[in-house]
């Protein structure tokens, strides 16, 4: 008769989940989106695709829905990956929270390539929190080369870029991580906004996970017992290394904060709550170009910030009532949350 899994996915938030995101696609006019909510620790409580398939009648849809997108699909994260870039710098010590930018009072010429904020406005002498309240890309090519590329390259690494979180579910994908000998200054220009790497969903919600739960990389996982007839097997979390400092993760934290706080999508932030978060909006590389009309919008963050209940990415490809990640997931991800604030009775402050 085979064994019994017993799994870590909540009913209550997957419906939750499911339905806010169903919301959210005819809201934004998004063709699709995903949702991953786990805990810190690597517990997988809820993971939605949509638009998704009927496994009793899998023939009567299209194969390209079988897989799980939060696993098997790789994009380019944007700006939700400051925070790995930013929490290298801050462990290294190149950077402090107040340390200032001398770089950022115009767009940069790197190579061929001009790069600009996302709304050309600037800020000189802005400290490193204020480049992730901003999202300023120029400001994060600071970061970056003052960390350096065999710095960067070494904790993408330690981020798990190029390898499986070994996940218990079937079909997941990496992509390969570029060989450190043949970056160039422009690709660490543009990975330290999030743009010419590519991961899934799930590796980007572990990235925020080894902040939430003080510095260490963690694999997610799905089945939490496996019940025989003759004994249980309990599976737990793993870690799977240190990334960074605990000290390091709660400056980053802080960081998350100001920027849920201040930051772009502050209008939508449930009050009283102290959220650790950070937006994305990322251009969709097609034919060896990037499509300046569609994106995928994200956000990525954890909650309540210094004990965290749980951590949540959203993405939402091609959002077509605005491109921006802080008008679209950012609402979505703080409608869902409040929701979870209410099923685990997590109060204001």
């Amino acid at each position: 008769n085979g064994r019994d899994l017993l799994t870590t996915i909540d009913r209550s938030v997957q419906y939750i989940v499911e339905r806010e995101l169903e919301k959210g696609l005819k809201r934004y006019g998004a063709k699709s989106g995903s949702v991953v909510v786990m805990e810190p620790g690597g517990a997988i409580l809820a993971m939605v695709a949509l638009p998704t398939y009927d496994p009793a009648r899998y023939w009567q849809y299209n194969k390209e829905l079988y897989s799980n997108p939060n696993i098997a699909f790789a994009y380019e994260p944007g700006s939700t990956f400051k925070i790995a870039v930013m929490s290298a710098a801050l462990n290294e010590e190149v950077v402090k929270p107040d340390t200032r930018c001398d770089r950022c009072d115009g767009p940069r010429v790197i190579a061929d390539y001009v790069i600009k904020t996302w709304n050309e406005k600037y800020f000189p002498n802005c400290t490193a929190t204020e480049i992730i309240e901003h999202s300023d890309n120029v400001g994060m090519v600071f970061v970056g080369e003052e960390l350096g590329i065999d710095r960067l390259v070494e904790y993408l690494k330690k981020f798990g870029l190029g390898e499986k979180t070994g996940i218990d579910l079937e079909d997941e994908l990496t992509q390969e991580l570029r060989p450190k000998k043949d970056w160039k200054l422009i690709d660490l220009a543009t990975a330290s906004f999030g743009q010419g790497i590519a991961l899934t969903p799930i590796q980007m919600t572990r990235i925020a996970a080894v902040i939430a739960n003080g510095g260490k990389l963690i694999r997610p996982y799905v089945v939490k017992e496996i019940i025989g007839d003759e004994k249980k097997i309990e599976i737990g979390s793993k870690i799977e290394r240190e990334v960074i400092s605990s000290a390091t993760a709660k400056v980053m934290t802080e960081m998350m904060v100001n920027a849920v706080d201040k930051g772009e999508a502050k209008w939508a932030k449930p009050a009283g709550y102290r959220i650790a978060g950070k937006t994305g909006t990322a251009q969709i590389p097609v034919a060896g170009h990037y499509d300046e009309e569609k994106t995928i919008a994200s956000f990525i963050g954890f909650a309540p910030a210094d004990e965290p209940k749980f951590v949540m990415l959203i993405t939402l490809r091609e959002p077509t009532s605005s491109p921006w990640g802080s008008e679209t997931a950012a609402p979505l991800w703080f409608d869902i949350a409040k929701e979870l604030f209410n099923y685990y009775g997590i109060l204001p402050e």
